[in-house]
């Protein structure tokens, strides 16, 4: 099949679509995210998760102070706790645990060791490094909620992107995320029948819309209109659905960077199954970040989410076409020649035989053996060097 295939009602199975998740890669970064993040993490919509990050923004300032003029005391209040006084206000600041962190590393002190020290030792310890520090500019990120807080303190050339700036690029293609444009929150996979069910509750516990106070992560798919590229070995059509995730601190935390792929399944724990074609793009926070978010990465997202899956289909076609082995020494040379060991080379082949009743032939069927192996691997070093080859053994034969 050489054309994209958007499956009508009459292929669906009963609650949604079957899939075949023994293919392609696990990519558990959206799984991680889900595990680590407590109910106030969690929104059920990218309208009121955009509503909280811009609304901090909203009440937050920026300056550039110098560094030897901080000043660090003890609360007057509260002994358990340092303030600062940074020039330029007489209000004072309250550092988060985050910017705590990196004023210590400023100064060359390790922030673990500072807070296990009684406060005021710790106040000295710190304020002796800021002023005998060789002094030099940072930027500040103070906001206002009932009192002024420190959130971050970075380089004067850190290129902040603003968590709300992220989320208003991802709702102008996908709306409010829950289903008013094709891309939404993702559904289930049920590993009982291997069906994924795209229509499921949006709750704390399925929603993939996370933002704390030192960034934010979201993950949509397009799981009402799946892809056929192909079919399977027992005749069934070979489904996709495409997705991508975003991330963001405007502290200081991470980068700012974006994944989109294909994918077969997600399940209920949010790993994603049967991933293929991952791409993904990371921007630093340096001086001209706004500039390339606003020039590359937006760009970028919009154009994938408009995109037709037409090459896509079509290179997994030609990846199923080219047969490339039709003996096992064929099979055996073509891999070895490839930088995979005997045994590396011996379990590919095995994994094939096992999943699809016979030995590899064409590209696809390697690239499938591989990720297979990968999947296996419990190192995560081990399993991203052999889905990486596996990528690039995909995107040669393309």
């Amino acid at each position: 099949m050489t054309q994209v295939e958007v499956l009508d009602a009459a292929c669906k199975h009963a609650g949604g679509y079957k899939v075949d998740v023994t293919r392609g890669e696990r990519v558990g970064r959206v799984s991680s995210e889900w595990f680590a993040r407590p109910a106030d993490e969690r929104y059920l919509s990218l309208s009121d998760l955009h509503a909280t990050v811009r609304g901090r923004t909203e009440r937050s300032r920026t300056r550039t102070v110098e560094s030897a003029a901080i000043r660090v005391e003890a609360s007057r209040d509260d002994v358990e706790h340092l303030v600062l006084r940074l020039p330029g206000s007489d209000a004072p600041v309250a550092p988060t645990h985050w910017s705590f962190g990196q004023l210590a590393s400023l100064v060359g002190a390790p922030a673990a060791y500072l807070r296990q020290l009684p406060v005021p030792l710790a106040g000295i310890n710190l304020q002796y490094g800021l002023t005998s520090h060789s002094a030099e500019q940072v930027k500040t990120l103070e906001i206002e909620d009932g009192r002024v807080e420190l959130r971050a303190v970075t380089g004067p050339e850190y290129g902040r992107i603003f968590d709300h700036e992220l989320v208003a690029a991802v709702e102008l293609i996908a709306g409010n995320g829950t289903g008013d444009t094709r891309w939404k929150i993702p559904g289930v996979l049920d590993w009982s029948t291997g069906v994924y069910n795209p229509n499921v509750d949006i709750t704390q516990d399925t929603t993939t819309l996370y933002a704390s106070d030192r960034d934010v992560f979201l993950f949509l798919v397009d799981d009402l209109n799946p892809i056929e590229a192909g079919r399977l070995s027992d005749g069934s059509p070979d489904l996709y659905f495409r997705g991508f995730y975003c991330w963001n601190s405007e502290v200081g935390a991470k980068t700012l960077g974006m994944a989109s792929f294909y994918l077969r399944a997600v399940c209920q724990n949010r790993n994603l199954w049967g991933v293929e074609d991952f791409e993904e793009i990371t921007i630093r926070h340096s001086k001209y970040a706004a500039s390339r978010f606003a020039h590359e990465a937006a760009p970028a997202l919009a154009s994938f989410a408009n995109s037709s899956p037409r090459p896509f289909v079509n290179g997994i076609n030609v990846a199923r076409q080219k047969i490339v082995a039709r003996t096992d020494d064929d099979r055996n040379e073509f891999l070895r020649k490839r930088g995979f060991s005997k045994a590396e080379t011996a379990r590919i082949i095995e994994r094939v035989l096992s999943e699809e009743g016979r030995k590899p032939e064409s590209v696809f069927d390697f690239v499938q053996g591989i990720t297979a192996v990968a999947r296996g691997k419990t190192h995560q070093d081990a399993r991203l060097d052999l889905e990486t080859r596996a990528k690039q053994l995909l995107d040669r034969a393309t």
